[in-house]
């Protein structure tokens, strides 16, 4: 007996559904998964149905799946080991914040340019998605593998986040959009305002994580030309960070 027909089961009972939207397949994904386990429906210490599981059970590739997971990992819920598999390790989500605290002026200069960026990049967005060429396409990819290879070394990415979202600006076919980018230069980043000493090395690296995956969203949608999806992914993208940022004013 093989224990195929248990895991089928248990796949089911947890009532997941197909996905039949295209783009940002990934982050359908994680929010089905991040309900169940939020509700309870995969309890803590229960380990996640098997990766073919997954792909089987959501009609996904390996690649949404393992994008998906990772966006529970930098959420705090769930934990991969060789061997084991991916194991739920809480019911509620750790906020990723870059720092402890932050000086309060900063965290102003900060808000303002992410009210500024909400009013401009969504729409951006959604220009690149309907407008972007081959090169275009190109340059994208390009910009946001740089993006994961400084996460992977370690580095606050500051560059290249910046660089990922001119990419997208320039992908408008707009010059207007990318030459208003490129005067707000790299402080368009909230991270390159922060000090050394106000970064926290552990949580930094969980909220990089995050602004990896959606990053990855809003490029799938880009490259998927679903001008609506793009739109929306970058401005949860923008509008998170503010919400996240804003907290540091009760500090």
């Amino acid at each position: 007996m093989t224990g195929k027909p248990a895991v089928a089961a248990g796949i089911k009972q947890l009532n997941i559904q197909k996905l039949s939207r295209e783009g940002s397949l990934s982050l359908h994904v994680a929010d089905q998964l991040e309900a169940l386990i939020v509700n309870g429906g995969i309890p803590v210490g229960e380990k996640l149905p098997t990766e073919n599981g997954l792909c089987e059970a959501f009609g996904v590739s390996r690649t949404v799946i393992r994008e998906a997971i990772t966006h529970l990992k930098s959420l705090g819920l769930v934990e991969t080991r060789r061997g084991v598999g991916t194991t739920v390790l809480r019911s509620t989500t750790i906020e990723a914040r870059p720092a402890k605290q932050i000086n309060p002026t900063t965290v102003e200069d900060i808000l303002h340019v992410l009210e500024l960026r909400l009013t401009l990049e969504p729409s951006a967005a959604e220009l690149a998605a309907l407008r972007h060429s081959e090169a275009d396409r190109r340059i994208l990819k390009a910009r946001h593998d740089a993006f994961i290879k400084a996460q992977e070394e370690k580095s606050q990415a500051r560059v290249e986040d910046f660089d990922f979202h001119l990419a997208i600006a320039k992908a408008t076919q707009n010059p207007f959009f990318a030459q208003f980018y490129e005067q707000l230069s790299q402080s368009v980043i909230p991270r390159a305002k922060l000090l050394s000493i106000e970064i926290n090395p552990v949580t930094s690296e969980r909220y990089l994580e995050r602004v990896r995956q959606e990053h990855t969203y809003i490029l799938e949608a880009i490259l998927m030309r679903d001008a609506e999806a793009a739109r929306e992914t970058m401005f949860q993208h923008l509008n998170r960070a503010r919400n996240m940022y804003a907290k540091y004013r009760t500090q």
